[in-house]
């Protein structure tokens, strides 16, 4: 595998957390990574012809690019080499029943549920990032369950690193969410949970912004302790994970919600900071029993106020607990282990053969 080239293929967002971490680790298993960016997705494959891009050793389409994937099937497919596709998340079941634009039987919903299990069994290799996404990708598109591997999110270690505990200013414990404020965030749950709240003095921040922020704003008018602060830089978010003693997951209580792990949580144990979030079955069991981490119901402030009562109760645990949320870390999310699981996927397309064994024909463009 060293030495091999990868054809990076789709208008993805660079910056974005999941394609940094895969492409530093691509790179670290002696991949070479070629970027190609198609002025329209549809036809990507006609562009990438009379570009003559150079023949890889594989076609890997990115986190959220469901619009490049069938341009990049056809061109692999023609030139007989295997696409990789790490989508995230499923288009059909972020419509459906994150934004709820359509209902779930729908003719629409339906059409867009046909349209993405056709891509997503064009490639020779589907990506999840937990164990239940991808059970979910299996059973709700058909897939065979040798085509789809777990690759975890994980944090980007050069800016995610251990941080020192940093003793409460002025005696009330900061507890910090940060996110784009959606629906599967739920961080309504949050302000009631601050309205709730009883027990020693905390403040709860919540930073950054998106389509539930004025509700948020809203329901926070009876909870002085509440602060909102504007979103910032991505490379000064380390420091402020640091500034907390607790850190916020998500508290939605979708399906999706439980079948995945956020990048807050990654990044927050990362920096050795305890987390609450909901539950779910994408947790390794063993975590129930850890003080680094708190999983409580979904949609619960109530469970959300108590935990958080909990810890602030015993300000002088919390350094246990954050030395504890950094060996979660360590032990289940650091980069070896995602590196390893990355590589084990790659392993898979040896056993699954050269292109051109997909049973679902590649769509045409529209």
């Amino acid at each position: 595998m060293p030495g091999r080239t990868i054809l990076w293929w789709g208008r993805s967002d660079p910056e974005y957390s999941r394609n940094r971490i895969i492409w530093q680790l691509l790179g670290d298993l002696g991949w070479h990574i070629l970027d190609f960016r198609p002025y329209l997705s549809a036809v990507g494959d006609i562009e990438a012809s009379l570009r003559r891009l150079p023949t890889p050793d594989l076609v890997w389409v990115p986190c959220f690019r469901q619009r490049d994937a069938a341009a990049a099937a056809r061109w692999a497919e023609r030139r007989g080499v295997a696409m990789v596709f790490d989508p995230l998340i499923s288009a059909w079941d972020k419509q459906v029943f994150e934004r709820e634009k359509f209902g779930e039987n729908d003719r629409r919903a339906a059409r867009l549920r046909d349209e993405e299990r056709t891509l997503f069994a064009a490639a020779d290799l589907v990506l999840a990032d937990t164990e239940p996404h991808r059970e979910f990708f299996v059973h709700t598109f058909g897939l065979d369950p040798g085509r789809v591997a777990v690759v975890p999110v994980g944090a980007e270690e050069s800016l995610f690193r251990r941080l020192a505990p940093q003793t409460p200013r002025n005696n009330a414990v900061q507890i910090l969410f940060y996110g784009s404020f959606i629906a599967l965030q739920a961080p309504q749950v949050i302000i009631e949970a601050a309205r709730l709240y009883e027990g020693p003095p905390v403040r709860w921040h919540l930073l950054g912004e998106g389509p539930l922020l004025e509700t948020c704003r809203e329901r926070a008018r009876q909870a002085p302790n509440v602060i909102f602060e504007p979103w910032l830089a991505y490379d000064m978010l380390p420091a402020r994970i640091g500034d907390a003693q607790i850190v916020l997951g998500v508290f939605g209580a979708s399906e999706k919600a439980g079948r995945v792990i956020p990048n807050k949580v990654f990044q927050a144990l990362a920096c050795g900071r305890p987390v609450i979030t909901r539950t779910g079955p994408a947790y390794p069991q063993a975590l129930d029993q850890s003080d680094g981490i708190a999983l409580v119901p979904p949609n619960r402030p109530d469970a959300l106020a108590q935990v958080a009562a909990n810890w602030a109760s015993d300000p002088e645990r919390l350094a246990a607990r954050a030395e504890a949320a950094a060996a979660i870390y360590r032990k289940y999310f650091a980069s070896e282990t995602i590196r390893a699981s990355l590589r084990d996927a790659l392993s898979r397309l040896d056993e699954i053969g050269q292109a051109g064994t997909r049973s679902t024909p590649i769509p045409k463009p529209h």
